[in-house]
């Protein structure tokens, strides 16, 4: 039995792979409140050029928009004398949420595929 090349469509080039999954690595940090970052250069050099990584680094524009929001309003709860534990506790549940979903859209964008978040707020269209 022999391969045949034409059997498999072709999935989107080596570059466009690892640029979607430095997008999505973008939310590594976070916790650091950086991670839209690397997410919104991609998208921002990507959106004219490849429409399938641009629409990756979009994804996880919004996605890292939306555990920023969080970030910062469980900082605002932090500060609160009664409270503060809730949000010192909610800021690492959400740090560590965003780096494992980041991590797993990481891996699925670099196989080729495309990673929906379970909670994200469609803040750029």
């Amino acid at each position: 039995m022999s391969y045949d090349p034409r059997a498999t469509p072709p999935g989107p080039p080596a570059q466009g792979r690892t640029l979607a999954m430095v997008a999505h690595l973008g939310g590594v940090l976070t916790y650091l409140f950086a991670g839209w970052i690397a997410s919104l250069v991609v998208w921002l050099v990507q959106r004219d050029q490849d429409p399938a990584t641009a629409q990756e680094a979009r994804t996880a524009l919004n996605f890292q928009l939306t555990a920023l929001i969080a970030m910062v309003v469980l900082h605002v709860v932090e500060q609160f004398p009664v409270i503060g534990i809730i949000g010192w506790i909610g800021k690492l549940a959400v740090g560590v949420v965003a780096l494992v979903l980041s991590i797993v859209a990481a891996a699925a964008a670099y196989r080729g595929g495309s990673y929906r978040y379970p909670v994200s707020l469609e803040l750029v269209r």
